[in-house]
């Protein structure tokens, strides 16, 4: 069992993204969700297994649900 702490630098590793804090600060940056009609992981920069683990998540509520809840809030915050 897994019982490391899940962090937006962690979720990038699983998501198979670069995940130093520079590159996921970039990612946000140049990945922005402008409405919240479209649900986290249908937007279309994501790849299907990467769209499918962020639903997994939330919709299961699993111990990555609170990161997840994280980066989709980064993602559509104006700041």
């Amino acid at each position: 069992m897994d019982t490391s702490p899940h962090t937006l630098n962690t979720l990038f590793e699983q998501l198979g993204l670069p995940s130093t804090t520079v590159e996921i600060e970039r990612f946000i940056a140049t990945h922005r969700l402008f409405t919240q009609e479209i649900p986290l992981h249908q937007a279309t920069f994501w790849s299907n297994s990467q769209a499918e683990f962020l639903k997994d998540a939330i919709y299961s509520d699993s111990d990555w649900a609170e990161v997840v809840d994280e980066l989709n809030s980064r993602l559509r915050s104006t700041h």
